[in-house]
């Protein structure tokens, strides 16, 4: 019996996932969880887009320094920007790894149907759908399996994941002599 203590205590040091968090691991997340991750995404996308400012300033002032001011942005360009920006960002991160920074902090994941990672073209639905429709996300109390509208629709879930996802490395080709030879 001391063994295998020994074993889980080993195993246990070894988990990336917290203790208190393993009878939550791969379950559905919540509204509460779901919704400081988009809190924490919001925050990164103004970055970017306060980062873009910034820099569109930058350009204007090199190239005209003695007559610069300031460039006030219509609200549908600052909008379509904000929208672009925000497609872009989860698209790309929901595609290589399921997760957005907020659902890097929050041990959340997206998955597909089947359980598996999303792909580039549902990834693109989930995300337009997202920032079309945001309100989405509200549909979660009251659904049996905290599913949002999004999830919903597309056959997606999010679900509590802190396990990291290793790269699966190439399979190993054998170099023949025929191969070798011709090089």
């Amino acid at each position: 019996m001391d063994d295998e203590a020994a074993i889980e205590a080993a195993h246990a040091r070894i988990s990336p996932v917290p203790r208190e968090a393993r009878p939550f691991q791969g379950q559905r997340a919540g509204i509460v969880t779901r919704l400081v991750a988009a809190t924490l995404d919001g925050l990164v996308i103004g970055a970017v887009l306060l980062c873009g400012y910034l820099g569109l300033v930058g350009l204007i002032f090199l190239l005209n320094p003695r007559s610069f001011t300031w460039p006030e942005l219509g609200v549908v360009f600052s909008l379509a920007a904000a929208f672009a920006v925000a497609f872009v960002y989860f698209t790309v991160f929901w595609t290589l790894s399921g997760r957005t920074y907020g659902y890097l902090v929050m041990g959340l994941r997206v998955l597909g149907i089947g359980g598996r990672r999303l792909r580039l073209i549902g990834a693109a639905l989930r995300a337009a759908f997202v920032v079309i429709v945001p309100i989405g996300i509200v549909w979660i109390p009251f659904s049996r399996n905290n599913k949002s509208l999004q999830d919903l629709v597309l056959g997606t879930r999010v679900v509590y994941d802190w396990e990291p996802r290793p790269v699966r490395p190439k399979p190993f080709e054998a170099v023949t002599e025929d191969d070798a030879e011709a090089s």
